[in-house]
């Protein structure tokens, strides 16, 4: 299940030949084209219609299916004085090889047979992989003696490499978000509010990727900003938390349950459409990206789903349930003053005021730093995508055109003989894919490796 063909690749296919000589053909006055005719006429079987025997219908054909070499040989060309001339006696019948364009080699012993698993679309590829090993193991117990079925090319590591990439990419930019909301909020209640909106919009951006088909990869995962998450939920809570400090201050006790209800849906109703508005401007930002076709599509379009579809939930949640949360557990308590805050306040008002009293200065600095980086945009790199070590690495040596299948071994052969030797601890397997298999799913030359 899952696999929709097994391509081979290498070895050789077997044929049952009839090589004629050309002697004995005029010998016993037999051309080619009479044995060609005999061998395809008396190789195919015939329908005869059906035959009726009390309640059943009984079919009638003719087998005429060669099944071996001495079958081949029987087969009747013409008669000479009486005698049969059989198509043994003008040719050799034989067992042999196809014509090939294309073999393996492995590890500088020379020629391998591969099969290439190839796997349906839209299926799991880490469950494919497994099913496809489970069925490695029962074979190995039915190949004949001297021959070993083993796998040299498995992407379930590089697969669960990516998984882990992903997914610690996930806990250490949310758990750093949480770390850094409750250094500033300086409380636990609020700093868990505004956290609980990470799980929960990456929850519905995972069930929209779900519903359209996107998949869950370094690309798509990976861009996903959780300070953009959170940044609506932020200013709510805080707002809410400021508010409810300086209303009990003005009243000079406890605020009753309705006058806190109060408090809440002011601060929430009081910055919640800024809040909006710089989520939808962020999620206008990616719409462009939705619009790429081609390879380009297929590459970034799930990560632009995947963000619009984040930022769309938290923007839902931060409209419902974050004031809710608000109304269940935050108190009407004077709020603290932070060190942190106030320790940045002390050196960046210096530094403020000496800006403004240079703005010149200023803007001539910020406009010496926008050229410099004009000057290096040359030097930049130009790929945008990332980089990803499978632990495998291709390298494609080429031949002249027309080179020869034994060529082709025997160079692929000492190719993989140097790397091991040069790279005893760096390489531990080497195979060279040499032409196009028996089925040309890859449409390649034999000078192409």
């Amino acid at each position: 299940p899952g696999v929709i063909e097994v391509n081979s690749f290498g070895g050789h296919v077997k044929q049952y030949q009839v090589l004629a000589d050309p002697q004995r053909l005029r010998t016993y006055n037999v051309s080619l084209q009479q044995l060609r005719r005999a061998l395809s006429e008396n190789n195919r079987n015939v329908g005869g219609s059906y035959i009726p025997k009390q309640h059943e219908q009984q079919l009638v054909q003719g087998i005429g299916v060669v099944g071996t070499l001495e079958d081949i040989g029987n087969i009747v060309l013409s008669a000479k004085n009486g005698v049969p001339v059989l198509v043994s006696d003008v040719a050799e019948v034989k067992f042999g090889q196809a014509l090939r364009q294309g073999t393996i080699t492995k590890d500088g012993k020379g020629e391998a047979v591969a099969a290439i698993a190839v796997m349906m679309m839209a299926e799991n590829s880490r469950e494919v992989t497994k099913r496809v090993k489970d069925r490695v193991a029962e074979l190995r117990k039915e190949v004949p003696p001297g021959v070993r079925l083993v796998g040299f090319l498995d992407r379930t590591t590089l697969v669960q490499q990516t998984l882990h990439t992903a997914g610690l990419n996930l806990v250490e930019g949310g758990l750093l978000v949480i770390g850094v909301l409750m250094l500033f909020l300086l409380q636990l209640r609020a700093g868990l509010i505004v956290s609980s909106i990470i799980p929960l919009a990456m929850l519905g951006a995972i069930i929209g990727m779900r519903y359209f088909g996107l998949s869950a990869n370094l690309m798509s995962l990976g861009a996903v900003d959780f300070g953009l998450i959170v940044d609506a939920a932020v200013i709510i809570v805080e707002n809410c938390v400021r508010r409810l400090s300086e209303r009990r201050q003005q009243l000079g006790r406890a605020l009753s349950e309705d006058e806190r209800l109060e408090t809440i849906r002011d601060g929430t109703v009081e910055v919640r459409q800024a809040s909006q508005f710089g989520e939808l401007i962020i999620i206008a930002a990616y719409l462009p990206v939705l619009s790429l076709v081609g390879v380009e599509g297929k590459m970034f379009r799930p990560m632009g789903f995947t963000v619009v579809m984040a930022l769309a939930a938290a923007m839902v949640l931060s409209a419902t349930l974050i004031p809710a949360l608000c109304a269940y557990f935050l108190k009407d308590r004077t709020e603290k003053e932070n060190p942190l805050v106030e320790w940045l306040q002390r050196r960046y008002l210096p530094l403020l005021r000496w800006a403004v009293e240079r703005r010149r200065q200023v803007v001539a600095g910020a406009a010496t730093l926008v050229a410099a980086s004009l000057m290096l945009f040359p030097l930049l790199g130009s790929e945008f995508l990332p980089k990803l070590d499978e632990g495998a690495i291709c390298i494609n040596p080429g031949y002249l055109p027309g080179i020869s299948v034994e060529t082709a071994i025997e160079r692929a052969t000492l190719v993989e003989k140097v790397l091991l030797q040069l790279f005893p601890h760096e390489i531990k397997s080497a195979a060279t894919r040499i032409g196009r298999p028996d089925i040309a799913t890859y449409p390649m030359l034999l000078s192409q490796h």
